[in-house]
């Protein structure tokens, strides 16, 4: 009897080795890939944002009180919960975007093994996953952030669904929510999905009805609590909130969504690896419907492939909404795995399977090529990224991050030379000043400890005149440079065009510095 108890210790000690070696790959892999290429090129209003966020925090400046943001305010204070870890650098911002990739890797993983995919299966589908998801960009960005963390909520619910057991129901609000805070679509979207999907089940297959309610109520208080308890500890205006990060965005989507060109191109043949692992799923769906006898766990089983195809679609529409480059080909190993699943438990076919396999791979080697190594997603495709230069000859805290960028792809040195000149301008002047720039990193360069009124400057996160939001806007700003006493601000490229129509014409003096930054003095804009 000790010795059969001594045997069944063994094995449980060997498999939870061999666990543990499989998650050890997985996680090099995720960690390997998102530092290997978010230390190669940058790309300034992308790649620089959330680090001034997260200095922004470090500061004791918050969203929407002190700065106007549009979106992800949750990535602000990761980061800055990173830079108090391990300081405000290059290292401790990659690391911000590792995590997040080694979060989806594990999950993707444990996913599969739950559903019962064979375990080498499952390593590979969170291979492809590691690879595909973070190193496109390397550094935190909302988008990521907000798909990923919409794909491991789609990804708990599934579990909650399928094994019935009340810690998945209980993370599912909280993941959601971090999507939302990471950027409003696609768990906007999502959310009315996943309702309609957990009412189906709720009252025409779950028999744990009180379960369901009560691990979902408590999370979803708790989570709200959690943010209150922010907005309130930081004096966050709650009216801001609503103002910069619900009611002003709509008016953006509701804009894109009616230019939206469903053509062809845009709707089909840009996401076909995608579409193409939906395929499986479909066929798969018709052939357990045609079954006249629909057992409890069938139910269960069309409930989630229904839910999966929704909810890839919405991950293709919000993308498209977003006119950004395409961010969700990490869809393609998750789709793939789970029309191995279902084949495998309705139609196994092992020349389908192994075919999966090969697009798994094919597609994999293909969106890697592009958008890691060539870095498309940060408009470096062609750029020679052996003409990069340490970035440690501008300041220390980006050391080792290798410097080029779309503006100046031939000679980075000279787009060095010009932020140093700016960088040794800001130092030496002694008034109170912010900097208006895509090279966000600048104010933590220097240690400014002004904050600039605005998240980031572009045509979308500044209401334009006319807008019902625009005066909001204009007086928010003012107001923020008033109560910091600003005297003075830098700027670079073109930004002063988000100044001309908020500061009165004519109250300031322009002094340039260089052929790529300028400073303006306010001190008259702001009496």
């Amino acid at each position: 009897m000790q010795q059969k108890k001594l045997i069944q210790n063994l094995n449980k000690l060997n498999k939870i080795k061999k666990y543990f070696f499989y998650i050890l790959i997985l996680s090099s892999s995720a960690l390997f890939f998102t530092f290997s290429y978010g230390y190669k090129g940058v790309f300034p209003i992308d790649s620089f944002l959330i680090y001034d966020a997260g200095y922004k925090i470090f500061n004791g400046y918050h969203p929407f009180k002190d700065y106007w943001s549009i979106t992800g305010p949750i990535l602000d204070y990761f980061q800055f919960f990173f830079f108090k870890l391990f300081g405000i650098n290059w290292f401790s911002y990659v690391l911000h975007a590792a995590i997040i990739n080694l979060l989806l890797t594990i999950s993707v993983f444990y996913f599969f093994l739950k559903l019962g995919l064979n375990k080498n299966y499952s390593i590979l589908y969170s291979l492809s996953s590691s690879i595909l998801a973070y190193p496109s960009v390397g550094t935190p960005f909302m988008d990521h952030h907000a798909v990923i963390f919409s794909l491991i909520s789609l990804i708990y619910l599934i579990l909650a669904i399928k094994l019935e057991k009340n810690i998945y129901w209980f993370v599912l609000p909280v993941l959601l929510l971090i999507s939302f805070l990471s950027k409003q679509i696609p768990s906007s979207y999502l959310l009315i999905l996943f309702f309609i999907a957990i009412f189906i089940h709720f009252f025409l297959i779950s028999a744990r009805k009180t379960d369901i309610l009560l691990y979902l109520s408590a999370s979803s208080i708790l989570s709200i609590i959690i943010i209150a308890f922010v907005f309130y500890a930081n004096q966050i205006p709650f009216k801001n909130f609503l103002i910069q990060y619900i009611n002003y965005p709509i008016g953006i989507g509701e804009t894109r969504s009616s230019n939206i060109s469903f053509n062809f191109n845009n709707v089909i043949s840009q996401f076909k690896f995608i579409h193409f692992s939906i395929l499986p799923l479909i066929f798969v769906l018709f052939i357990i419907l045609k079954k006249t006898k629909k057992s409890f766990e069938i139910k269960k089983d069309i409930l989630i492939i229904i839910l999966s195809i929704s909810s890839t679609l919405i991950f293709i529409y919000s993308q498209i909404l977003t006119k950004n480059q395409i961010l969700i080909f990490f869809l393609i190993p998750f789709v793939l795995g789970m029309s191995h699943y279902f084949l495998k438990k309705y139609y196994e076919n092992k020349i389908i399977i192994s075919f999966l396999i090969l697009v798994l791979i094919f597609s994999t080697s293909k969106y890697h090529l592009r958008f890691n190594v060539d870095k498309k997603f940060m408009e470096l495709s062609n750029v020679d990224l052996n003409l990069a230069i340490n970035a440690e000859s501008l300041d220390n805290s980006i050391k080792g991050l290798k410097w080029i960028t779309p503006n100046y792809r031939s000679d980075p040195i000279i787009e060095i030379n010009l932020l140093s000149e700016l960088k040794k301008s800001i130092l030496d002047d002694g008034t109170k000043k912010i900097v208006i720039t895509d090279y966000q990193i600048l104010p933590s360069i220097v240690k400014i400890n002004n904050t600039s009124p605005n998240k980031w400057f572009d045509f979308l996160s500044v209401p334009k005149e006319g807008d019902i939001f625009y005066e909001i806007y204009k007086d928010f700003f003012i107001r923020k440079l008033k109560e910091q006493n600003i005297e003075t601000i830098y700027l670079t490229g073109n930004h002063e065009v988000f100044l001309v129509n908020i500061l009165k014409k004519g109250c300031y003096e322009k002094e340039l510095i260089n052929k790529i930054s300028f400073k303006i003095n306010i001190k008259k804009c702001l009496r």
